[in-house]
């Protein structure tokens, strides 16, 4: 059974380093003990994000099925039930540690069963509906395993946080999420630009789409600094890897200007040589410090 648990935590770490390389890289600078925690949330989340995004030539309700079908595998384990699955039962382990509640993971699932049909979102309120499943949670599920002073006062942040990582990722993968038969920009800000879903397959920044990425970056930034409060919250030895992930995935939008908006050109990153400063620095950075994004 040991033997089990420690692989799925391995499979988890696994996924975890191979797909989520910025938080990977911040996860590094948690305690060790704490590391396959994270390791095992992000399979978790990754997995199911996997099972809807890899099975995308198959029909819609095979696609679901299969969700539905490791999705109760997932239950039957909480029920006590053995898990049959590769990764699993570092979950389920993870759960029971730090007593996570469940109704982040129902909420997390819900919203990957809405990417299997829900292509676009009307308004920003709708966009935030989803986001709470696939973002919001994933930052109050994380809260407990980082530790902080005054949980109550760090889970409004740590919401917020899981906002704007997601939104990060929005604005970058445009492009992406085009190809897949997406869009998670609001149509209500389309609209207000000018922009179709017609002149986005294009994949030509056009002014108009230009002022679009730019307003949605804006907003990104109003997340990050609702969130920005909750990081001193934390636990000392957890405040370097979120200070990291802050700072980095903050930068994509730093990369998103840099090269005047156009998300189609070339998918903006992060260069290494920031990455690794931005680590040090945020080992060498005082507990309690406040944080912001780079100037």
């Amino acid at each position: 059974m040991e033997t089990d648990l420690a692989a799925a935590y391995e499979r988890c770490r696994g996924l975890h380093r191979e797909h989520g390389r910025t938080y990977y890289l911040a996860t590094r600078l948690l305690p060790a003990w704490k590391r396959r925690h994270v390791h095992a949330l992000y399979g978790f989340t990754r997995y199911a994000d996997e099972i809807v995004d890899r099975t995308e030539s198959r029909p819609s309700a095979e696609r679901a099925a299969l969700l539905a079908a490791w999705s109760n595998k997932f239950l039957a384990g909480l029920r006590g039930e053995p898990a049959d699955d590769e990764l699993l039962p570092a979950v389920l382990h993870t759960i029971a540690i730090f007593d996570l509640d469940l109704e982040d993971f129902e909420k997390f699932l819900r919203s990957m069963t809405m990417d299997i049909t829900v292509t676009s979102y009307r308004t920003y309120g709708d966009l935030l509906d989803y986001m709470e499943g696939s973002a919001a949670v994933i930052g109050t599920m994380m809260l407990p395993i980082l530790g902080s002073s005054d949980p109550v006062a760090a889970r409004e942040p740590a919401r917020q946080l899981g906002f704007a990582f997601q939104l990060t990722n929005f604005i970058r993968d445009v492009a992406e999420d085009l190809d897949r038969g997406r869009v998670y920009l609001p149509e209500e800000h389309l609209d207000e630009f000018g922009v179709t879903r017609r002149t986005l397959h294009a994949g030509v920044a056009t002014p108009a789409i230009k002022a679009l990425i730019k307003a949605e970056v804006v907003r990104a930034r109003e997340h990050y600094a609702q969130a920005a409060p909750g990081i001193p919250l934390l636990e000392p030895a957890s405040q370097a890897c979120m200070r990291t992930a802050f700072q980095l995935y903050g930068g994509i939008l730093d990369e998103i200007e840099a090269i005047d908006y156009d998300v189609f050109g070339r998918r903006a990153t992060v260069p290494h040589h920031r990455r690794a400063a931005v680590a040090v620095r945020s080992l060498l950075t005082r507990p309690g410090t406040p944080v912001q994004l780079a100037a």
